[in-house]
């Protein structure tokens, strides 16, 4: 019986791992080896200002405004969302124990100030772990794979046309956040798509509007936080 059992558990583990795309190496002369990885991600702090612009289970709310700070060096993450008349909706941060602010409704139910942390995280922080795989997809485009962790996988892609491409697994390879980067001479993050599986599955479209480099403001911040 326990032999049975064993058994089925490996085929659900191989069944649920065979959404990780598969990666060829590079060892052609045509293709020498890659020797980094796509890093799409910010190296020092910053603060970002994007318009939004959601759907949720087919949904469209309408526009509202992102404004997310940054700091790699220690993980801290905060964010705020808001109409464009200024009312704040969201107000969470990450120092990084998760601490809600403000939310008012509809951000007030579930998991969704986690989730947005865990996206922001996604966008502009490296992953966490260790790289397990380099080479190509299928279709040639380059790709780096990270091992979280958590036990998760996050692909970070190169297509030539297209910009970067992250996408998130769970350690059984389920798929759950593609991030799609559309960069600019000015900032990688000009134009930043976002679809995520979830009991309500979401996409987010942001728009840049400003950003700056604010280590000073970060420290005021995470300051602020630790008085608190």
């Amino acid at each position: 019986m326990k032999g049975i059992r064993l058994l089925i558990l490996t085929a659900f583990l191989l069944v649920s791992c065979s959404s990780l795309p598969v990666i060829k190496p590079l060892v052609t002369q045509a293709q020498p080896k890659l020797s980094f990885c796509p890093a799409p991600f910010l190296k020092e702090p910053y603060r970002l200002v994007h318009v939004i612009e959601a759907q949720v289970a087919g949904e469209s709310p309408g526009a509202i405004i992102g404004i997310t700070l940054v700091d790699p060096s220690t993980g801290f993450v905060s964010c705020a969302v808001m109409t464009p008349e200024g009312l704040v909706l969201l107000e969470a941060q990450a120092t990084p124990t998760l601490e809600v602010i403000r939310a008012l409704p509809p951000f007030d139910s579930g998991d969704l100030a986690k989730n947005l942390i865990e996206d922001i995280k996604l966008i502009f922080l490296a992953p966490d772990g260790d790289i397990r795989a380099k080479g190509v997809l299928p279709d040639g485009a380059e790709i780096c794979r990270w091992q979280q962790k958590s036990g998760g996988w996050i692909d970070v892609i190169t297509r030539q046309q297209e910009g970067i491409e992250i996408n998130k697994y769970s350690p059984y390879g389920r798929w759950q956040r593609r991030i799609k980067l559309k960069s600019t001479a000015e900032n990688a993050y000009s134009r930043i798509e976002l679809t995520a599986k979830e009991t309500f599955n979401y996409f987010l479209l942001l728009t840049l509007i400003e950003a700056e480099p604010l280590e000073s403001e970060l420290k005021k911040e995470r300051s602020k936080g630790s008085e608190e």
